[in-house]
């Protein structure tokens, strides 16, 4: 019996077809879902992320409005608002928006009772500040009185400044920069008074021109600068510190001529400049 004749399989030579196909439907999904999530819509997420939260016992992520006048109820009661006229609907309450960028009367008047030489070119700034300045000069002249009489103390006030002159001899010993105990209650009166005020303040070292020999102070110019910040010093437990500034000047700016013993006398001086808001530089007049 003869054999049947075995027939050679064909070979597919169109098989790649099936998975490239399915390559590009993979790729078609892949392009199709991540242009989805290119476009979400922020509002509509976080108005999903917010009820799924707020359903499961979760705090919303985002913050809620906050709600002024009647709320619009869902369902019948929104639809009966909705159909309501525009003139018949609840009218939120509306806010003195005229009032928002006055401050209260009550930081006016702090304003004005801790600023009163208040900076400006107008009339009534200038006066307030002259107003000030003279009160203040007249408290520490009431103060300083039995002094002042017996000519250790001058008080000098203009528009812009006031100064009080105080002899050193009432201060501190010759030669020396350490307070006397005298002079204590003398520098917490002026403190006290000049505490509440906001104006700055300069404490001035004046000497005669009699050479100071001592390893301490090798010239009138550290003598006269150790004197003034030793008063500085005194004067920081009632001033804040930050508004006070110490000069020396030696004996290059005498108030009176060197060649009598009463003209030094009056030389050796420390003075306490108080300057107003506007207050130029003062300056001294040399003696004739």
């Amino acid at each position: 019996m003869a054999k049947k004749a075995h027939h050679e399989e064909h070979t597919n030579h169109e098989a790649w077809a099936i998975p490239y196909g399915d390559l590009v439907t993979l790729l078609f999904a892949l392009f199709t879902v991540m242009y989805a999530v290119s476009s979400v819509n922020e509002g509509k997420y976080r108005v999903l992320s917010d009820s799924l939260a707020t359903a499961f016992g979760g705090p919303p992520k985002s913050m809620r409005p906050i709600q002024l006048g009647q709320k619009v109820q869902h369902g019948a009661d929104g639809a009966q608002y909705l159909n309501m006229k525009p003139a018949e609907r609840p009218q939120p309450p509306t806010l003195p928006l005229k009032n928002l960028h006055e401050p209260p009367k009550v930081i006016q008047k702090q304003i004005q009772t801790l600023m009163p030489a208040v900076s400006g070119t107008g009339l009534n700034a200038s006066e307030k500040q002259n107003e000030a300045l003279s009160h203040m000069a007249g408290d520490i002249e009431s103060a300083l009185s039995g002094l002042i009489k017996e000519d250790l103390v001058v008080v000098r006030k203009s528009a812009t400044w006031v100064e009080i002159e105080i002899k050193t001899d009432i201060l501190f010993a010759s030669g020396s920069a350490q307070l006397a105990d005298a002079a204590l209650p003398v520098l917490h009166q002026v403190g006290g008074i000049l505490k509440p005020l906001p104006y700055k303040i300069r404490v001035e070292g004046h000497t005669d021109n009699v050479p100071v020999h001592n390893v301490q102070f090798p010239s009138n110019w550290e003598l006269s600068g150790a004197r003034a910040a030793s008063v500085v010093r005194v004067m920081m437990s009632d001033i804040d510190p930050t508004r006070m500034t110490v000069q020396g000047y030696g004996e290059f700016r005498p108030a009176s001529t060197n060649t009598t013993a009463e003209g030094r006398n009056r030389n050796r001086r420390v003075v306490i400049v108080i300057l107003g808001g506007n207050a130029p530089e003062r300056t001294v007049e040399k003696a004739p």
